[in-house]
């Protein structure tokens, strides 16, 4: 009797512990050294103390939360091309997808500035 109970626990368990998993790795989908290399360039400009390692963690977290990583990586290629001269970069520099692109970027920015600094 006691086995069926637990087979049956854990068939009803194991759908959910599916769904937690997904949900899970949806908001985490950022590799870590993705996170760092953000936590490390904000503590550059805002001071290199734990108060400021602190909040750079809590920005980088509230951005991973608003932006799929694949959003975010595209974000910053857009960025860094347009900091790259000549006439083929100005693709990134005036399509409207490349401007959504970095909109979308700025706009979760400054979510996490307010919310973490």
């Amino acid at each position: 009797m006691m086995r069926v109970a637990a087979a049956a626990l854990l068939i009803i368990c194991l759908p959910a512990a599916g769904i937690a998993q997904s949900v899970a790795d949806r908001l985490n989908d950022y590799p870590t050294a993705a996170r760092a290399d953000y936590v490390f360039a904000c503590m550059v400009t805002n001071g290199q103390t734990r108060e400021v390692l602190d909040r750079c963690s809590c920005s980088i977290d509230l951005i991973a939360s608003i932006l799929p990583y694949e959003t975010y990586v595209q974000a910053e290629t857009v960025l860094s091309m347009r900091r790259v001269g000549g006439e083929r970069m100005s693709f990134f520099k005036s399509a409207a997808m490349a401007e959504n692109l970095v909109a979308k970027l700025r706009r979760a920015q400054a979510e996490a500035e307010v919310v973490c600094f």
